[in-house]
């Protein structure tokens, strides 16, 4: 899920349970204008990090502890991350979102859009 500024979702890409985040990072960044693009350790990955300064934006994620030269983030931007972790909880107020009640993915994603759609709207 990406979101804006105020923490609003824009964009959802839905994967397998066992998928990892990282690989839907590009896909999902895409089209998308951002000065900062602000995630977890899951997305420090070269290729995530070269694609966001492709797309003219600062990258704000920290460096996994195996890296081997570990780079600098802004740790005080990086506090803002909680906003998309409270869009999260916003969606999964939404039970039948929590425990993905519906078994087609066309049918979970379409609710998902409505309820972000519901979100924007409080």
């Amino acid at each position: 899920m990406a979101t804006d500024a105020a923490g609003q979702p824009v964009r959802f890409i839905l994967t397998g349970g066992q998928a990892g985040d990282a690989p839907q990072a590009m896909p999902l960044l895409t089209e998308i204008k951002a000065t900062h693009v602000i995630a977890d350790k899951g997305y420090d990955a070269d290729g995530v990090l070269d694609f966001i300064h492709e797309q003219g934006a600062v990258p704000v994620i920290p460096p996994k502890s195996n890296r081997k030269v570990q780079r600098e983030y802004d740790r005080e931007l990086y506090r803002e991350r909680n906003l998309i972790e409270r869009a999260f909880n916003r969606l999964k107020n939404w039970r039948r979102i929590a425990t993905r009640y519906d078994r087609r993915s066309l049918y979970y994603l379409a609710f998902l859009h409505l309820a972000a759609a519901v979100t924007w709207s409080t």
